[in-house]
């Protein structure tokens, strides 16, 4: 994809990050200052909701020190005289929380695609996003933005596989997607569901019965979705990882009715098969 800013990601932590706890004070270098009042939330914003325990961190923090940096702006197209939040929402509910009349601003000049550009990869860098919401962020830049997967990969310093992965989630049933919102699912537990005819009867046994990203990949790949038919060979999940272990990829073992069976062993690039090559015939 040519013609995109390279690097839109880099400084934004800078620019736009949030203040911590144990912050203190620090020389505040911008130009504007405005009413709580005159901002409105980024209506491309990709989070859902904001962790009500960070955010009393965050205010009680503000109370104590102040906003240490300055949220970022642009004029609001709509109403004269206000503006619309581009990055920095988190701070403004909080400043809000905290008694404050008044927050630092930075007033950028930015276009609707380049705000809802910047919104979103803002949001995506943050730790605390749940999957979802940063899967709906790759996918705004790629039917918005025309970002292939790869593109994306790029401008968030992700790997391409997890890109692609993350969007993957977004094909599930809506019940499970809700239970990866809430954060009683987690994408490793989800991701072996995808494409399964009853992922919504496994995702509930998954977070019912705790069970771990490994065991599910396991009891999907050996009763095709089924969770219910057959027990847990836990020998062979225990074995499995102890090769897995041992050479340092990703071991597939299918164990059949008759215990015959068989393990595949899957390697990422040339480097990878060398070195397994090696192992084999080591003698």
């Amino acid at each position: 994809m040519s013609g995109k800013k390279k690097g839109l990601g880099r400084g934004l932590s800078a620019l736009f990050g949030d203040e911590k706890p144990n912050d203190k004070p620090q020389e505040i270098r911008q130009s504007n200052t405005l009413s709580i009042g005159d901002l409105s939330r980024n209506p491309y914003q990709p989070r859902g909701h904001f962790s009500e325990e960070k955010l009393k961190e965050l205010a009680d923090s503000i109370k104590k020190n102040g906003i240490i940096q300055p949220i970022a702006v642009r004029p609001n197209k709509t109403e004269n005289g206000k503006y619309e939040i581009v990055a920095g929402e988190r701070r403004w509910i909080a400043a809000q929380r905290a008694g404050l009349h008044e927050i630092p601003v930075i007033i950028l000049d930015l276009s609707d695609v380049e705000s809802l550009e910047v919104a979103i990869v803002e949001n995506i860098q943050r730790d605390d996003l749940n999957p979802i919401e940063e899967a709906r962020g790759y996918k705004r830049l790629n039917e918005e933005f025309k970002y292939d997967h790869e593109s994306i990969s790029k401008l968030m310093s992700k790997s391409r596989s997890h890109v692609s992965n993350m969007l993957r989630l977004l094909s599930l049933p809506a019940d499970v997607v809700g239970m990866l919102e809430e954060g009683s699912l987690t994408s490793g537990q989800a991701r072996p569901l995808i494409g399964v005819s009853n992922a919504s009867a496994i995702a509930e046994e998954i977070v019912s019965k705790n069970y771990s990203a490994r065991k599910v990949e396991y009891l999907v790949r050996n009763k095709k979705g089924n969770l219910k038919e057959k027990v847990i060979d836990t020998n062979i999940l225990k074995a499995q990882e102890k090769i897995e272990k041992k050479l340092g990829l990703k071991i597939i073992i299918l164990n059949k009715k008759n215990n015959s069976g068989k393990i595949t062993i899957e390697y990422k690039d040339l480097e990878q098969f060398e070195l397994l090559s090696n192992l084999l015939t080591k003698n």
